[in-house]
């Protein structure tokens, strides 16, 4: 009965963002059990070390927690966009904490095949797989790619977030899809 009761009183998360304001710790246990494996993927995004990883994912909560008073809900997907954003910050912190590298790779990256070709190795790839050879691309490289692939920011706001220049933002995606693209079609002729 005091279950059911509290399923309903914390539904929705207008509710539980009311009540984490006022500092309800059922509330922040179910803001974070809600979101924790979201945020974990994105944290992993960012970071290859899974250490690393969780206690950004930590900090990323202890911040949303600190924060919330000043959170305006505007309706359904809005507190999960916000502890997104939270968490990929959070990274980015971390990241630049650790001096992320945007020096180029010693081997020079032209590799291009035609869109067609390519498409039709990823149509045979997992999404696993494609996520393995984004993971594994150099630092700078994963870190400008996710956020203009997956944040949708412009090389604007993520040479504002890095601290680097528009155009090292736009040379490190390019230099990112390439990589990509090679590590694609290398990874095909594997699986043959």
């Amino acid at each position: 009965m005091i279950k059911q009761l509290q399923e309903h009183i914390y539904t929705d998360d207008s509710t539980l963002v009311e009540r984490c304001k006022n500092g309800d710790a059922l509330a922040q246990k179910l803001v974070y059990e809600n979101n924790v494996k979201c945020l974990m993927i994105i944290c992993l995004r960012y970071i290859k070390n899974k250490q690393d990883a969780h206690e950004v994912l930590m900090d990323s909560f202890c911040n949303c927690f600190k924060m919330i008073g000043g959170f305006q809900y505007l309706g359904s997907g809005s507190l999960q966009a916000w502890l997104k954003k939270i968490a990929v910050n959070q990274c980015l912190m971390f990241l630049r904490k650790k001096s992320i590298d945007f020096k180029e790779l010693d081997e020079k990256i032209e590799y291009r095949l035609p869109i067609e070709s390519t498409e039709h190795i990823i149509d045979q790839m997992s999404a696993k797989e494609i996520i393995q050879l984004i993971e594994d691309l150099p630092t700078g490289y994963r870190t400008v790619f996710n956020l203009y692939v997956f944040e949708d920011m412009p090389h604007k706001e993520i040479a504002r977030s890095l601290n680097i220049s528009e155009n090292t933002s736009k040379s490190q995606l390019h230099k990112a899809r390439m990589l990509l693209q090679k590590k694609i079609v290398q990874s095909q002729s594997v699986m043959l």
